[in-house]
Order: C-alpha cells, then sequence, then structure tokens
C-alpha cells in the first residue's frame, strides 16, 4: 500500500523548525535557487516542503506541487513502459533490438553479437552518445554515414557505458510496440492509473507550474534561466514520425513533474509494481529493473544500487542532471523508506558522484523523519 498526503498534511512535520534551518543552511551555502522534497516512510508520505524559489526574476516561492523536468530519473518511465509491455507479451528483453526498432543496431566492430533490448535499457549495449542523442538518425546506417563513432570498442554485453540514446531509442520502441505516441503512452498507463499529473509534451500541462530552471555560471556568479529545458518543439511535433521522431519528447529525461508526485511513483517501485491497490508492473518486472546487470556499477533497468547516498543504508533508484537542474529519487524496499529532492540551481557540481546540496539534505530528513 501507499497513501496520498491528505489536505494540510504537507506540513506534518513543519513544526519541526530544525530540519528546516539546516537546509536553508545548506541552501544558502551552496546559493540554491530552490528545493522540493518529499520523505516517505513506512510506506506513506510524511513530509513534503518547498524551500526557495520557482521564478528567480519575478521572485515567485516554490510550492510544492510546482513541476521540474526531473532529467535521468524518467529513464525509468520508459523502462517501466517496457516492462509492461513485456508483461503483455508484446516483446521480450531479449529481443534483438534492431528488429524492434526498425533499422541495424549492431556494433560494427562485433557484427555476430546481437544487441538485445535488455542491453540498451542496462546500459550495457556498447553504444555511446559522442554523436549525440537528440535524433535517431545518429545511429541510423542508412542516414549517417559516420554512424559506427556511436559505438564503444568493447563488445556488447562485455561493458558498461550510460547512455541517453539508449533510452531515446527505447521510446521509439514503445511507439512501434504500442501503437502510441510515447508521451500519451506513459500518461495512459502509469500517470493516470496512479493519480498523477505529469508528462513529457509542455504543451499537455500547465505551463504556470513549472519551476524556472537556472544553470549557474562561475564565472559572473550569476544564474542564468534554461530556457530550452521547457522548449515545446510545436514544429517537430507538426511533423512527428512514429516510432522514430520519439526523442522530441526525451524518454531519456524529458518527464515534468512533482516532487511529490515523483514520491507517489517511487512508492509503486517501493512495492515492487503497485500503488494504492493499483498494479503498474508485476513483481517479476519490478524485482529485474532494481537488480543490478552490470555489477561494478550496480545498474539494473533505469534504477541502481547505492550504498552511499545516505551511507550505509543500502537504496534503489536514480538521479538526473540537466539545465542546471540536480534530482534524485532512492528509496529502500525492504524498510519502506525514501526520498526524493530536486533543485532547480545550484552553484556545485558533483562530488564523489553526487550533489552535495542534494546529499546533505537527504541525510537532513533521513535523520530527523526516518531515523
Amino acid at each position: 500500500m501507499c497513501w496520498l498526503l491528505a489536505a494540510g498534511q504537507s506540513e506534518i512535520y513543519a513544526q519541526h523548525s530544525h530540519p528546516k534551518r539546516e537546509i536553508k543552511k545548506l541552501m544558502k551555502e551552496y546559493n540554491a535557487v530552490g528545493l522540493s522534497v518529499a520523505v516517505v516512510k513506512n510506506n506513506e508520505i510524511v513530509y513534503t516542503h518547498a524551500f526557495g524559489w520557482k521564478d528567480l526574476q519575478n521572485r515567485k516561492k516554490l510550492k510544492t506541487r510546482d513541476i521540474f523536468r526531473i532529467a535521468s530519473i524518467s529513464k525509468s518511465f520508459s523502462a517501466t513502459s517496457i516492462m509492461q509491455l513485456a508483461e503483455a507479451g508484446k516483446l521480450s528483453l531479449d529481443d534483438d533490438f534492431s528488429r524492434l526498432i526498425g533499422f541495424t543496431v549492431r556494433n560494427p566492430k562485433y557484427p555476430g553479437i546481437v544487441i538485445t533490448l535488455k542491453m540498451v535499457l542496462s546500459h550495457t549495449s556498447s553504444i555511446n552518445d559522442s554523436q549525440g542523442y537528440f535524433n535517431l538518425d545518429v545511429i541510423n546506417p542508412d542516414t549517417n554515414p559516420n554512424y559506427a563513432a556511436c559505438y564503444s570498442d568493447y563488445p556488447p554485453g562485455g561493458g558498461y557505458r550510460y547512455c541517453n540514446l539508449n533510452f531515446n531509442m527505447a521510446g521509439a520502441v514503445i511507439e512501434k510496440i504500442s501503437g502510441e505516441r510515447f508521451d500519451q503512452y506513459v500518461i495512459n498507463h502509469i500517470l493516470e492509473p496512479l493519480h498523477l499529473y505529469g508528462g513529457y509534451c509542455i504543451d499537455s500541462l500547465d505551463k504556470s507550474l513549472f519551476a524556472g530552471l537556472y544553470e549557474y555560471d562561475s564565472a559572473t556568479q550569476t544564474y542564468i534561466l534554461a530556457t530550452e529545458a521547457y522548449n515545446p518543439r510545436r514544429e517537430e511535433i507538426k511533423h512527428y514520425k512514429a516510432g522514430y521522431s520519439t526523442p522530441v519528447f526525451s524518454p531519456t529525461g524529458g518527464m515534468k513533474i512533482s516532487a511529490h508526485d515523483l514520491a507517489l511513483y517511487m512508492q509503486m517501485h517501493m512495492n515492487m509494481g503497485t500503488c494504492n491497490g493499483i498494479k503498474i508492473i508485476g513483481r517479476e518486472s519490478a524485482q529485474q529493473m532494481q537488480t543490478a546487470v552490470s555489477l561494478n556499477e550496480k545498474y539494473g533497468l533505469a534504477l541502481w544500487t547505492t550504498d552511499t547516498f545516505i551511507p550505509g543504508k543500502v537504496l534503489k533508484g536514480h538521479t538526473g542532471s540537466a539545465y542546471g537542474l540536480y534530482s534524485a529519487m532512492f528509496f529502500s524496499p525492504e524498510e519502506k523508506f525514501g526520498l526524493v529532492l530536486i533543485t532547480n540551481g545550484c552553484n556545485k557540481e558533483q562530488v564523489d558522484g553526487w550533489n552535495p546540496l542534494l546529499k546533505g539534505a537527504a541525510q537532513v530528513l533521513y535523520r530527523n523523519y526516518i531515523q
């Protein structure tokens, strides 16, 4: 089970001013624009809060229902969709990806090794982002004479390399197999069943809820609004080719959702595919997503395992970073707790693989609301 917040419950622990002070101190240290958080304990959202600014220019405060482009946490929505199609018998994780996508996807250095759907979802496909990932022409041998540069030197299945192109291609497969446009598929089969507000298509969302994303310019020590973050791409959508134009919606990073609703989605994964009695994927599929394929990186299918976000606690989840935003979603399936943190601007890059504001705020939230 998982639970929605009752009206007024978003500040259920608001009287704990000490953690708020600690988080505000961290935000000041890293000159953060805004931060939205949600805490799950005992399978229930016990705390949500929004700190700082949604709009720097107009001094609009961030609210808990405001939505962000969450970057790479979006990949798990794509993988969840694939698992639904696999459960319906419409595809298999062992399928030859070339057959699914409709053009040849083979590492030319290892032409005899089939690149499978599972390899694509686990970043073990040997595909890389060196040619970009915003359209599929870069890896299609019929449209790019230099397509071979999209492949690394090691064989498919023989190594791990994080790659955004993998998931933009997976989004195209979702369209080809389901017959639904990618953004609509995710709404129809994940968001609406869970009663969550969000999506990939800018024009289908309430623009007044978008939190501005701000990139920090270290030279001028100022924040610059990332206008591309919410580019509606209307012209590209007007000439959309199903099963090929899919990167327009960025299955790899383009989900827009609030921290609160992302926490509810997280609970679905924490509960092995079910939330509020609503089954999104089966237990086996959920376990497969959370099980490491690459043992060194501990990356499964768009979810990975770490014990350093909350030191000593084994958690499953994902991070995201794009356009100045940093996001984190991590949960414990055993202990039934989880954390979602999203900042729309921070002047500190990653430290030991983590955004220090998110990691610091996560320690505060864990200590005060979970421990």
